[in-house]
This record gives structure tokens, sequence and C-alpha cells, in this order.
């Protein structure tokens, strides 16, 4: 068994070494330049045009992340090949913290008192209830609907949206574009967590932000495309946002130069809402390996038609 491997920057060998721990009877190599092997699988994150280059062979690619936008839209990607994404490895506890620390951060005012500390303001904020901030999930996948149903515990009141109908415990779910105006108008907090393909991107502009309630919070922690950023920096200006977290950014890193990084009223990460755990993530490959050499089929194929 041969697996070509082709890892984010700096952990190459991290991704190696755990793939050669999980799979001791396969064969390994990491793509360079020139290398002519063919290949029985591929695990990739990005990969170069040249990395699939004569790769017709494979048997399935995985993608070594949960957004598979790039890897679909490789030039060389062969078209019968099952390309597979990572599910959850470790992403939704993650998720599940980030996402709740920043809906906490806005309902309980702490941006506030951390812009008051800033001054040497003492002042108190009266509290507000959690039957008037309903948090709107957007994207009910497998970190989407962990997410909601962990603000649920919370005490929020929580809405969903998706492409297709859910069924989620304690979320109130919308369902298809022609509830998407009814889901904005109900979110107090909106969380982004849809995948980036083409009926996504820009779908937080202008028009879907004025739907929203006057005050409501956005946090992005999809993909930058989804956001407008200048419609975003206009509503906060005009007062119709009150603040926003964004670890997502249509350019990364964040150029310097961006007005997101002095605004006021943005809080920023550096895409580090959920970062993929290597030794869960190649648990799962290294799972979805075996069960396809004995024949059987495997959870998280990627639809191209739809991009997730």
């Amino acid at each position: 068994m041969r697996i070509l491997l082709h890892a984010p920057e700096g952990e190459v060998r991290d991704w190696r070494a755990a793939l050669v721990a999980a799979l001791p009877e396969a064969e390994v190599r990491v793509w360079a330049p020139g290398l002519d092997w063919r290949a029985d699988y591929a695990a990739l994150w990005h990969p170069p045009l040249g990395a699939l280059q004569g790769q017709g062979a494979l048997k399935a690619i995985f993608n070594l992340g949960a957004g598979a936008e790039a890897l679909l839209a490789h030039a060389a990607l062969p078209p019968e090949v099952p390309v597979v994404r990572i599910e959850d490895a470790g992403m939704a506890q993650q998720m599940i913290e980030y996402v709740s620390w920043a809906v906490l951060r806005y309902f309980r005012r702490l941006d506030r008192y951390a812009a008051q500390q800033s001054r040497a303001e003492w002042r108190v904020h009266q509290p507000l209830r959690h039957d008037d901030f309903c948090v709107g999930v957007m994207g009910l996948g497998v970190l989407g609907a962990p997410v909601a149903q962990a603000l649920e515990r919370l005490g929020f009141p929580v809405c969903g949206w998706s492409r297709g109908p859910k069924d989620i415990a304690g979320v109130r779910c919308f369902a298809g574009q022609a509830a998407l105006d009814a889901f904005l108008a109900a979110s107090r907090a909106l969380v982004c967590m849809l995948p980036h393909t083409a009926a996504t991107a820009g779908i937080l502009n202008r028009r879907a932000l004025a739907k929203l309630p006057p005050g409501a919070y956005v946090i992005n922690v999809a993909r930058g495309a989804l956001l407008a950023e200048e419609d975003l920096s206009a509503m906060l200006d005009a007062g119709h946002i009150a603040g926003a977290t964004l670890d997502v950014f249509r350019d990364e890193p964040l150029p310097a130069s961006h007005p997101y990084w002095r605004h006021p009223k943005i809080f920023i990460t550096p895409h580090a809402s959920a970062i993929t755990l290597v030794e869960d993530a190649v648990a799962q490959v290294a799972d979805k390996i075996r069960r396809l050499e004995r024949g059987e089929s495997v959870t998280g194929i990627v639809d191209r038609a739809r991009g997730y």
C-alpha cells in the first residue's frame, strides 16, 4: 500500500510519523517536485499542481482538514477518485469552546468591559436576558450541529439554518433560501459555520447583515470568502452590527494594513478556532483506508456537486 502525503508547511514530519505509526504496512512518501511515484492513496492539504499529476490510479484522496474547497478546485484532481474529508478529529470540541466563548463575551458584555479597562472606566452594565439573545448557527453539519446543541445547553434559544431540512433537539431549524430571511431576523448573534461553495461565497453581504436585528453580533469561523468584508465594516460603522468576532479572512494571513486590525468593534484570531489534531485525524484516515482495502464503505465522502 502506497500513500502520498502533502501536509501543511512545518507539520510534514508530524503527519508522516503519525501515518507510519498508524499504518505500518504502508509506504508513505512526502511529495516533492519531480517525484515519479504512483500511490494507492493520497493525504493532502492544499497540494501544488504537480502533486496530483499522473496519479489517476488513486483509490481515494483524503483532505487533511474540514474544508475541501481548495482540493476540489485543483486542476489535476482525478474526476472519478473519491475525496474524503476529515470528520471532527478533535475539531468539534475546540469549535464548541471558541463559539461558546465568543457568544458569552457579547452576552455578558465582556467586550465592553475590555474597552472600559483601556480607559480606566468603572461602569456596570445591566445583564441581558437569555430569552432575548437567540443565537443563530448557519451550517448544521458535523461541527455546526454540536455547536448549536452546546449553546442550547448554556441556556440560549438557538436557531439553525442549513441547505436541507435538519432535526436537532432543542434547536429551531430553518432550511433553504426561502427561510433564510426569517432565520436572520431571529438571530441576535449570528455564527457562520457554512462550507465554502459557489452557493455560499459572499452570503454574508450587506443585504443579509441588514436582516439581522439592530445591535446583532457576527461570529465567522467558516471561511473568509463567505463574508463581504466592506459590507461588514459599513454595517459596524452604521451601528446596525454591534460587534464581530472573526477567525477567518479572505486573505490569510490578514495583511497588516487591513483596517480590521484597528477596528474597535472587531475581535480577530488567526484561523485558530479549531485546529486539526494530527493524531486524531490520522487515526481516522487509517481506519478508513483499512475499510476501503476490505471493500467496505466509508463516511465523509465529499459530494463534488455540492462542494462538501
